[in-house]
C-alpha cells in the first residue's frame, strides 16, 4: 500500500483512502473544466430571468439577538410559488452592505452570524428540499437522494431550482432593506458552493463571492472518484443511467465559473473524502475575474488543524466581504 501524503497518514490512519486522490498542490492548481455545451448561457439566463419575475414577498419575524446582531425568522417565495425558510441578521446601527449565505447538503439549523462582516445584512435561507426550513414533497431531505431529484431532464433538476432559490433569496433580502441597492455579496460551503458558483454568473447584483469546499466541479472528473458525499450517488446513478450525463452537463459548477467575473475568494481542500479536491479545483481555477484563495488543509474531515483553519476561513471572509462590497458602494 502507498503511504499517504504527509500529514494525513498520521491525522487519519494508514488505512484511509487517500482523499487527496493523488494531486498534489501543484496538480491541483493544474485541473481544469469541460467545455461549455451548447444552449449552456441560454439555458440559464432564461432560469434566471424567471426567477427575478418572482415577487419574494418575504415574511420577516423578530426571533431574538444572535451575537451582537439582530436575529429574524424569514420566509420568502421562490420559483414556482414554492415557500422556503431561514433567517435574516442585522447589525444595531447602520447597513452598508449585504449578503446571501448558502449551507452545506445538511441544510441548516441555524445561522452562522460569524461569517457576517460589520455593517451588513445577511439572509441565511434553507433551499429547497432541505432540513429545517425548506423540506418539502416530493423532493428528499438527505442529500444522497436530494442530489438526484429531477436529474431526468435539465428543466426540473434540482440544482437548477436551488440556484433560482439563491436568486429568489437575494430578492427578498433586498426586499426588506431601506435601501435596495447596497453592494450584495454570496457566501457558500459544499452544496453551497456548488450552487453558488452555478447562480452567480447570471445575476448582477452580486458583487463579490465565496466559494468554499465547493461541489459539482468538473462531473467529467468526478464521476470517475468514488467519494463519501452525494457525488457517490450520483456516480453510482450514472453508471445505470448514463444518459443523466447530458443533464449534469448544464449543472458543472466548473464551467459556470468561467463566467464568473466578479472578486471571488476561493477556499478548496487539500484533502476531502466527499468532495474530492481536484473537483474543488476546477472551480476555483476557473473563476475568471480576481481571485483569492484560501486553501484549507481538509475538507469534510474532522482533524487537528480544523479549528485553526476554520478560525483563518472566517478571518477572511470577513475582510474580503468588508473590502469587496464596500468598494462597490
Amino acid at each position: 500500500m502507498t503511504p499517504l501524503p504527509a500529514p494525513y497518514g498520521e491525522w487519519f490512519g494508514p488505512d484511509a483512502f487517500d482523499a487527496t486522490y493523488g494531486y498534489d498542490p501543484a496538480a491541483l492548481r493544474a485541473v481544469g473544466a469541460p467545455e461549455e455545451p451548447p444552449g449552456f448561457a441560454e439555458f440559464w439566463e432564461d432560469l434566471y430571468a424567471r426567477a427575478a419575475a418572482v415577487d419574494p414577498d418575504p415574511r420577516v419575524k423578530p426571533a431574538g439577538r444572535l451575537d451582537g446582531l439582530d436575529l429574524f425568522d424569514i420566509e420568502f417565495t421562490s420559483l414556482g410559488g414554492v415557500r422556503l425558510g431561514g433567517w435574516l441578521t442585522l447589525p444595531e446601527r447602520g447597513v452598508d452592505r449585504a449578503v446571501v449565505i448558502g449551507h452545506g447538503y445538511g441544510g441548516r439549523s441555524e445561522p452562522e452570524p460569524e461569517l457576517v462582516p460589520d455593517r451588513c445584512a445577511a439572509i441565511f435561507p434553507v433551499l429547497r428540499g432541505l432540513p429545517e426550513r425548506s423540506a418539502m414533497d416530493p423532493i428528499p431531505l438527505r442529500g444522497v437522494h436530494h442530489v438526484l431529484h429531477g436529474i431526468e431532464s435539465r428543466a426540473t433538476y434540482v440544482h437548477g431550482l436551488c440556484a433560482a432559490d439563491v436568486w429568489c433569496a437575494a430578492s427578498a433580502l433586498r426586499a426588506v432593506l431601506p435601501d435596495a441597492s447596497l453592494p450584495l455579496g454570496y457566501v457558500g460551503g459544499s452544496f453551497g458552493g456548488g450552487i453558488g458558483a452555478l447562480a452567480l454568473p447570471w445575476d448582477g447584483r452580486f458583487a463579490a463571492g465565496v466559494l468554499a469546499v465547493p461541489s459539482f466541479g468538473n462531473h467529467d472528473l468526478r464521476l470517475t472518484m468514488p467519494c463519501t458525499g452525494s457525488g457517490e450517488s450520483v456516480r453510482l446513478h450514472v453508471a445505470e443511467h448514463p444518459e443523466a450525463r447530458e443533464v449534469l452537463r448544464f449543472f458543472d459548477a466548473a464551467v459556470a465559473a468561467r463566467r464568473i467575473r466578479i472578486p471571488m475568494l476561493a477556499a478548496p481542500a487539500l484533502w476531502d473524502p466527499a468532495v474530492p479536491p481536484p473537483g474543488q479545483f476546477a472551480v476555483a481555477n476557473a473563476l475568471a475575474g480576481p481571485t483569492e484563495f484560501v486553501v484549507r488543509s481538509a475538507g469534510h474531515s474532522r482533524y487537528p488543524r480544523e479549528a485553526e483553519d476554520r478560525e483563518r476561513y472566517v478571518a477572511e471572509v470577513r475582510r474580503f466581504l468588508a473590502r469587496r462590497l464596500r468598494a462597490t458602494a
